[in-house]
C-alpha cells in the first residue's frame, strides 16, 4: 500500500475511531432522555447465515412491556431486511400488521391497544441480504454483513428488532446455523457446535440484563489462549502475531480487573474484524477489532479501550445520552490508566494532551446536555470520549487516587446490569471521596468552557538564611471556577510541589522555600483542563483532521491556518496544510508548505522524516530524480522509522515513486 492510501485510511480512521469507541450509540437515542414507548426485556432468535449469497434469514421473539397506551408500537430493523411476518406469540397465533417506516423503523400495528405495565411477546420472521452501509444506521459504515470470510452482524447494525439501543437491557438466546467451517462468537459462552449434514449450529445465552446480541462468524484459525479464559480468533495473515495480542488482552483484563473488580464475565474473546468496518466494536465478552490494528506496536491502546467496555458499557450503562460520558469518557481513561501503568507517568501525560484538545474542540454547550446532539456528530463524540475522559482525570485530582478507585468500583458495584444517571455518579463520587463536589460538577458538567492560568509572582530573600518567599496571584477568567490546582517551585535546590485552591478570578499562593526559585509553574502535570496557546493549536488541526476525514478539504484548511496564526512554528499544522495540497495535486504549495514543515518546531518529530519522503516524492513526479534521491536520503538521515518511514525512503531510492492511476 502506498503512503498516501495510507494516509487517506488514517484520516478516515481519525473520524471511524471517535465513532467506534463510543461503541455506537446511535440515531434511535434522539429521545433516549424520554421514557420508551416500549421497553424489550428478552429476546430468543434464530438466524441463519448464508455467506454465499449474503443472506440472513432469522427469527425474533421478542418479549416487552408496554410503557404507555399504545396503538402502535415502534421498532428498528435494518433497511436491507425484509419482514415477512408479525405473530402474536399467543394461543391464537394472530397476525399482526408490521410495516416500514423512516429511518429503516419498523411500525407494528396489533388488534387491542397494548396496555401499560403489560408484557408482550411477538415473533418477527425476517430475511434479506447484507453486503453493504445501505439500510445500515449509519452512512458510509458497515455494521451487519453476511460474507465471507468474515461475516458480522453488530448490535449497532440493528439485525434484530430493536428499541432504546444501549440504554434498555435485556437478556437473549440465540442459536446461529453457518455452513461448516465457520467459528461463531457470541455472547454467552457457546460450547461445541451442534453438526447437521454441512452445517454447524451454535447456541449463546446471556442471561443478565445487559447488551449481547453482537454475533461475528468467520473462517478463523484456533483460538490463540494465553489462558483458559482468553481466546484470540484471528484470519491466517495475523496468525504470526495472534500470541503477542493475547498476551496483551490478557494483561489488560487482569489490570482492569485488579482496577474495576471482577466483571460480569471472566470469558474474554478477543475477534478479528475486517478492515472496511468499524476499527473496534465491543459485546459482553466480545472485544472486536479492525485486522490492520492487530500487530501495531501501540495497537494495545485500542485493544485496552475496548475491553474498558465490559465494565463501562456492558456491567453498567447510560440512563440517556446526557449520561453518555460516564461509561465513553471513562473506558477512554481506562485505556489511559493502563498506559500509565505499562508505560510509565509520561507516557499519560503526553496522551492527555490529545484528549485536552479533543475534550476542546467542540465544548460549546454543557456535557450534560450532550443529548441534544447528533449521536454520530464529531461533537457529540468529542464531548463524551474526550472531554468525559478529561472530568475523570480531574475528578481523580480533585479527590486523590484512593477514593478515585473507590467511587469508579462503588459505581460498577451499586449499578451492576442497571443504567446509570449523572446525579447516581455524582452522589456516588461525594459519599465515597467523603467530600462535597458541586463545584466540581458545576464547572465540568453543567459548563462549558476551560480557565487560561496567568501566574504573577514576587520573590522576596529572607533574613537570617532562611531562603525565599515567592507571593503570587493566580488569575484566569471563570468567575465560578472553583477547584485545587498544582503549583510546582523549581529552585536551585529542591523541587516543590503545592497544592493552590484556585476560586474565582484571581487567588493569592505563599510559599517559602530554601533555595531561590526559578521557575513557578501552574499545574505542570496537566491535571486540569485548562486554555494554553498550544492546546489551541492541538484543538484546530484536530479539528481539521476530522473535517478532512469528512471530505471538506476548504474548511480543514482554514482550521490548520488558524493552528499556525496561533504558532506559526507548528511543523504539524505545516504539515497537514501540505498534505491537502498534495492529495489537490498543488505540488508547488505542497512542497512549500512541507518546507515550513521542515523550517518549523519539529513537533511532533516524525514530520521531518515524511516531510522529506513527501517532497521526494513530488520531485519524481515532476521529473526532478536527482533531487527526489536527495530528499529520500535525508530521510534516511533522520533514523526515525515512524509508520515504516525508512523501509518507504529506501524503497523509493530503488524505484521512483509513481502516482496511483485512482489519485
Amino acid at each position: 500500500m502506498t503512503r498516501d492510501a495510507s494516509a487517506a485510511r488514517l484520516r478516515f480512521r481519525i473520524y471511524s475511531v471517535m465513532v467506534a469507541a463510543a461503541t455506537f450509540i446511535v440515531p434511535a437515542l434522539h429521545a433516549a432522555d424520554r421514557p420508551q414507548p416500549i421497553t424489550i426485556t428478552a429476546y430468543k432468535i434464530d438466524a441463519e447465515l448464508k455467506p454465499s449469497d449474503h443472506t440472513l434469514s432469522a427469527t425474533a421473539q421478542v418479549t416487552f412491556t408496554a410503557n404507555a397506551p399504545l396503538t402502535t408500537a415502534v421498532f428498528e430493523l435494518h433497511g436491507a431486511l425484509r419482514v415477512d411476518s408479525v405473530t402474536d406469540a399467543g394461543s391464537k397465533k394472530t397476525q399482526l400488521n408490521g410495516e416500514r417506516g423512516a429511518e429503516a423503523s419498523l411500525l407494528v400495528t396489533p388488534q387491542q391497544p397494548l396496555i401499560p405495565g403489560q408484557s408482550y411477546t411477538w415473533i418477527f420472521h425476517y430475511s434479506g441480504a447484507l453486503l453493504s452501509d445501505e439500510g445500515g444506521p449509519v452512512q458510509g459504515l458497515k455494521l451487519a454483513i453476511v460474507d465471507n470470510p468474515v461475516s458480522y452482524l453488530l448490535y449497532a447494525g440493528r439485525w434484530f428488532p430493536m428499541v432504546g439501543y444501549q440504554t434498555d437491557r435485556y437478556t437473549a438466546e440465540i442459536h446461529v446455523k453457518v455452513p461448516t467451517g465457520y467459528k461463531v462468537i457470541g455472547s454467552g459462552v457457546s460450547g461445541t457446535p451442534k453438526s447437521e449434514g454441512d452445517e454447524d449450529e451454535y447456541d449463546f445465552n446471556w442471561t443478565k440484563p445487559g447488551f449481547p446480541g453482537t454475533i461475528i462468524a468467520g473462517k478463523f484459525d484456533a483460538p490463540t489462549s494465553p489462558a483458559p479464559n482468553i481466546h484470540v480468533y484471528t484470519l491466517p495473515a495475523h496468525k504470526t502475531v495472534a500470541m503477542d495480542y493475547a498476551q496483551s488482552a490478557l494483561r489488560i483484563l487482569a489490570f482492569f480487573t485488579s482496577t474495576f473488580g471482577m466483571p460480569e464475565s471472566s470469558n474474554l474473546n478477543v475477534v478479528e474484524l475486517p478492515d472496511d468496518t468499524v476499527p473496534a466494536y465491543w459485546a459482553p465478552e466480545i472485544a472486536a477489532v479492525a485486522g490492520n490494528r492487530i500487530g501495531g506496536k501501540n495497537d494495545f491502546r485500542l485493544l485496552s479501550n475496548t475491553i474498558a467496555h465490559q465494565w463501562w458499557g456492558s456491567e453498567t450503562s447510560p440512563a440517556s445520552l446526557n449520561d453518555a460520558w460516564i461509561t465513553n469518557g471513562m473506558s477512554r481513561y481506562g485505556e489511559l490508566l493502563y498506559l500509565e501503568d505499562s508505560a510509565g507517568k509520561a507516557a499519560l501525560q503526553n496522551a492527555i494532551l490529545d484528549v485536552a484538545a479533543g475534550a476542546m474542540a467542540y465544548d460549546t454547550i454543557p456535557l450534560s446536555s450532550a443529548g441534544r446532539l447528533n449521536a454520530f456528530s464529531p461533537e457529540f463524540q468529542s464531548m463524551t470520549l474526550e472531554k468525559g475522559a478529561m472530568v475523570f482525570h480531574m475528578l481523580r485530582w480533585e479527590v486523590g487516587d484512593d477514593s478515585f478507585v473507590k467511587i469508579l468500583r462503588a459505581s460498577l458495584s451499586q449499578f451492576t446490569d442497571k443504567s446509570i444517571k449523572s446525579s447516581d455518579f455524582e452522589k456516588l463520587s461525594e459519599a465515597q471521596s467523603q467530600q462535597q463536589l458541586t463545584p466540581f460538577y458545576a464547572q465540568w458538567l453543567d459548563g462549558t468552557g476551560a480557565p487560561e492560568f496567568v501566574n504573577k509572582y514576587t520573590i522576596y530573600r529572607l533574613g537570617n538564611n532562611k531562603g525565599f518567599r515567592t507571593i503570587g496571584e493566580i488569575q484566569q477568567d471563570l468567575d465560578l471556577f472553583n477547584m485545587p490546582v498544582e503549583l510546582r517551585i523549581e529552585t536551585d535546590g529542591k523541587t516543590e510541589n503545592r497544592r493552590i485552591s484556585v476560586v474565582g478570578t484571581d487567588s493569592q499562593y505563599v510559599v517559602d522555600t530554601f533555595g531561590r526559585p526559578r521557575h513557578v509553574r501552574i499545574d505542570p502535570d496537566n491535571w486540569v483542563l485548562k486554555n494554553t496557546p498550544e492546546l489551541q493549536v492541538r484543538v484546530s488541526i484536530l479539528k481539521g483532521q476530522q473535517l478532512v476525514a469528512q471530505g471538506d478539504t476548504t474548511a480543514a484548511l482554514a482550521e490548520y491556518q488558524k493552528a499556525l496564526q496561533a504558532n506559526p512554528q507548528s511543523s504539524l499544522a505545516s504539515y497537514r496544510i501540505a498534505e491537502i495540497f498534495f492529495t489537490q495535486r498543488n505540488y508547488q504549495s505542497a512542497v512549500n508548505s512541507y518546507r515550513d514543515c521542515l523550517r518549523g518546531d519539529d513537533d511532533p518529530k516524525w514530520t521531518e522524516v515524511w516531510s522529506h519522503i513527501q517532497i521526494g516524492k513530488i520531485f519524481d513526479i515532476t521529473g526532478q530524480r536527482d533531487r527526489a534521491i536527495t530528499e529520500y536520503r535525508q530521510a534516511l538521515q533522520t533514523n526515525d522509522n515512524t509508520a515504516g518511514a525508512l523501509n518507504e525512503a529506501r524503497h523509493y531510492i530503488q524505484v521512483p515513486y509513481k502516482r496511483p492511476d485512482s489519485e
